[in-house]
């Protein structure tokens, strides 16, 4: 594999901004071929937020004040979703049991209840509880007591979480939120939303490794974003994803996680079990429309397993790249970006 110009993503994915010939395995996405010419300079910026590295990069526009707006909108909206931001709304609606709160937080809750049902629970909006008491984000995170977790357990029921208009209620006073699964992806749609709104017809959005892509490269040819080998080192990839206007979402096993006493904790927990998903699954890629659906999907067919999790993928209409820990990779009906 001739490896090009690229430039780390974070978590996955690397995007390839270089000549792309002699990519091992890969054809063009949606019909169009991959640009050997040397390509067109963004102008790119990083910040921290969401507790990750952000990166925005504009590549038909000069105004570096649309990537500071891109910015402030992303930190309104952690302010908004935030489960650990004491001035957040989720944080408020946790701490109370119940709060009138956004349209944008309620659609976004709206959305993880829906999955919630479809998943019958494998992807749970109410895991607030175990999220906390993980709390992967720790500098230095442990295994929770077992006794904890089980008390946990009690409080994870989302199906009995009320809306009237804008006011959200909790089942009790040990629920909560946790809103982590699919905030990255339905802000990464609302930046989107934004550039397109001022005219922004090429640019790339990268929260943290969910990665949407605005229209094209500035000479029609698609992007190229590489998947990291799971197993690998983090700048090297065996996969690659060319296509423009589709959001690349990853879950996996590797992105967050800590060994204590010989043994690796990662950060997709299981509702049932109230300890990571152990179904020898590694990562789930989605390659979708729009970034919320790929950010839901990915933890919701991590949780499913790597059947019943494709069969979920197949239903949702998205192409899908599975990958389980025995290093093979599973591609959905029809994928096309290999």
């Amino acid at each position: 594999m001739k490896k090009k110009t690229v430039i780390v993503m974070t978590a996955l994915f690397f995007l390839m901004t270089g000549a792309c010939a002699g990519l091992s395995g890969g054809t063009a996405g949606r019909g169009t071929s991959v640009s050997t010419a040397a390509s067109v300079s963004p102008i790119t910026d990083i910040t921290e937020a969401l507790n990750t590295s952000i990166t925005i990069s504009i590549y038909d526009s000069t105004d570096k004040s649309l990537i500071v707006q891109c910015f402030d909108l992303i930190k309104k909206y952690e302010k908004m979703f935030s489960r650990t931001d004491k001035d957040s709304e989720i944080y408020a609606l946790n701490e109370k049991g119940e709060a009138d709160v956004s349209d944008e937080t309620l659609e976004l809750i709206k959305t993880g209840l829906q999955y919630s049902k479809d998943t019958n629970g494998r992807f749970n909006i109410a895991i607030e509880p175990l999220t906390s008491l993980w709390n992967f984000s720790s500098e230095s995170p442990k295994v929770p007591a077992d006794a904890d977790i089980k008390k946990a357990l009690d409080h994870l029921d989302y199906t009995r979480i009320k809306i009237e208009g804008n006011h959200v209620t909790l089942p009790d006073k040990g629920s909560g939120i946790d809103l982590g699964a699919i905030a990255k992806g339905y802000i990464a749609d609302k930046v989107k939303t934004f550039l397109l709104d001022k005219g922004v017809k090429s640019a790339l959005i990268n929260l943290g490794g969910n990665v949407l892509l605005v229209g094209s490269k500035p000479d029609g040819s698609d992007f190229a974003v590489g998947l990291q080998d799971p197993f690998g080192n983090r700048n090297e990839y065996k996969d690659v994803v060319k296509a423009s206007d589709l959001s690349i979402v990853t879950s996996g096993t590797y992105e967050r996680n800590f060994t204590e006493n010989g043994k690796t904790y990662h950060h997709i927990l299981n509702p049932a079990t109230g300890y990571p998903y152990d179904n020898g699954l590694a990562a789930v890629t989605i390659i979708s429309g729009k970034s919320v659906e790929g950010d839901a999907l990915s933890t919701s067919c991590f949780a499913l397993g790597l059947e019943d999790g494709m069969k979920f993928a197949e239903e949702h209409g998205v192409q899908t790249l599975f990958v389980t820990t025995d290093g093979s990779y599973h591609y959905s009906k029809g994928y096309s970006y290999k």
